[in-house]
């Protein structure tokens, strides 16, 4: 049964990077404001998303090191064996994996799991406690729905329900992994292997490495945890549906990541039809899961012990009963905005992964500046998404990062006789070789006649940092010349930036 109403200036749904921080600003401004959470505070990005993921891929980046450690000359006193941990302690003791890494580290699954829930509980934590000190802010934890243009009802955990009324609404609710249908998925989840279907959430609280891992997809979430559960000892085989890993990026990209993968040892398998005919199809064989699908036009089958969906995300918009309030949404339910974030209903903004676009946590926090900007500063100048330059990372080994246009894009935009590109494998990169962290390649688009830098992409040895150096260059309006002339010290991997131009044509 519903309780009277509550009354507030504004309600925002969803602490996610954009929505704690608009909370605060919206209530430190006076307004009286409610923070409205289906689960945690902080969203995806600290929960399940950048922190956790990061921080177990600095447990495979320490693993992939260790394993390494003869090229540079360091030995272990005792040899360690080729093995790694594939059940946690209450299930056994470590057992062999064929075709393991040569010289793999025993791996401790339970402590790079817990150590990567300390962290998510320390950056969790200080969100929670700075928020409950924010003066005219409530937090509310229940799902919330609209019943109105200006009313909606929050669901608690026991049950009981209680309807807000508010001037202004805020949706940053976020994404979800998508899971695809395959053939034979329910009968395979109403199984014993049920567990060994993971998404991008459920594959972080395993307490053992995967025997063999099938991953679908090869885009940014597919390769992260491909090459992290490879480095962990995991036999790893990406499935593609399309011909290029990283689909987005310009081709020698794909072709680069896809030599890594050969010399990490993972499987890449191109061309997996999802056509009607051809129906990826999933079903189990003992102990195992076998992925079937059609390779140009001949049945494949892939055996795992476990099998990760990586092949996208759908946004948290189900339960929100936006039709209520009049909320326009795609084909793929994000909701419809405006450059401003105001939805079809004006007093209603949607902000972060929901409304589509880039899905990156700094666009998200971006979103944040943008409203506080215009509806809590009201600055004269009016801040909008348009024209926004997007950067992002990979966190592949090495770095995979990226800012402005690619090649095809600025073609397109500019015409191909005003484009030049400038690509430089990262072996000529001085401190790459001294670190024998040489895999990859960097790549400039650039306006002929202006020669002002267009886009930037970095496959390479903190490819991300790099790729920074080039987007403030960006912002500032400078030329490629600036940095071709600059003066970085030596030996840095910034100082790459002086020889680059050097290959432009």
């Amino acid at each position: 049964m519903a309780s009277s109403t509550k009354t507030f200036d504004c309600i925002v749904i969803g602490s996610g990077q954009s929505g704690t921080p608009l909370a605060t600003s919206l209530a430190q401004s006076g307004r009286k404001t409610a923070l409205i959470e289906r689960s945690h505070i902080g969203g995806c990005c600290v929960n399940e998303g950048c922190t956790p993921t990061k921080t177990m891929i600095a447990s495979g980046r320490v693993a992939y090191l260790a394993s390494r450690a003869a090229d540079y000359g360091v030995y272990q006193k005792t040899q360690t064996p080729a093995y790694a941990v594939l059940r946690g302690p209450k299930d056994g003791e470590h057992a062999p994996i064929p075709g393991a890494v040569k010289k793999m580290p025993i791996i401790d699954m339970v402590k790079v799991r817990q150590r990567k829930r300390d962290i998510v509980q320390t950056f969790r934590g200080g969100s929670e406690a700075r928020l409950k000190n924010v003066k005219n802010l409530e937090i509310v934890i229940g799902e919330a729905s609209f019943t109105s243009a200006h009313g909606l009802s929050v669901k608690a955990a026991d049950g009981t329900t209680t309807d807000y009324e508010a001037e202004t609404f805020f949706i940053n609710v976020g994404e979800r992994p998508r899971k695809p249908w395959l053939q034979g998925l329910p009968e395979v989840e109403a199984s014993e292997l049920k567990d060994r279907i993971l998404d991008s959430t459920s594959i972080q609280e395993l307490d053992h490495v995967p025997e063999k891992l099938i991953v679908l997809g090869g885009s940014y979430i597919g390769m992260e945890f491909g090459q992290l559960f490879r480095r962990l000892g995991s036999k790893v085989t990406v499935v593609q549906r399309g011909k290029q890993l990283v689909p987005r990026e310009d081709k020698e990209f794909g072709q680069a990541m896809l030599d890594i993968c050969k010399d990490d040892g993972i499987e890449v398998i191109f061309n997996a039809s999802d056509a009607p005919e051809d129906t990826i199809a999933v079903s189990r064989d003992k102990r195992s899961i076998v992925l079937t699908c059609n390779i140009d036009g001949t049945a494949t089958k892939v055996e795992g012990s476990h099998i990760l969906f990586a092949a996208g995300r759908t946004p948290n918009t189900d339960a929100l009963n936006l039709d209520k309030a009049g909320i326009e949404v795609d084909k793929r339910f994000h909701i419809k905005v405006s450059p401003t974030l105001q939805t079809s209903i004006p007093h209603i903004y949607a902000l972060g992964d929901c409304h589509g676009g880039p899905a990156f946590t700094h666009i998200s926090y971006d979103d944040f500046r943008i409203i506080k900007a215009n509806f809590i500063d009201q600055t004269a100048k009016q801040l909008s998404t348009a024209d926004r330059r997007i950067p992002y990372v990979m966190y592949t080994d090495p770095q995979l990062a990226h800012v402005g246009l690619h090649e095809h894009e600025a073609r397109r935009e500019h015409g191909g006789d005003k484009v030049k590109t400038a690509s430089m494998p990262m072996s000529y990169v001085a401190r790459a070789l001294e670190t024998d962290e040489t895999r990859g390649l960097m790549k400039a688009v650039v306006h002929a006649e202006t020669e002002q830098i267009l886009g930037f992409t970095c496959l390479g040895l903190e490819g991300g940092e790099i790729m920074s150096i080039v987007q403030v260059a960006m912002m500032g309006g400078l030329k490629y010349t600036a940095l071709q002339q600059a003066v970085f010290a030596h030996p840095t991997l910034a100082e790459s930036l002086n020889n680059l131009w050097g290959f432009l044509k």
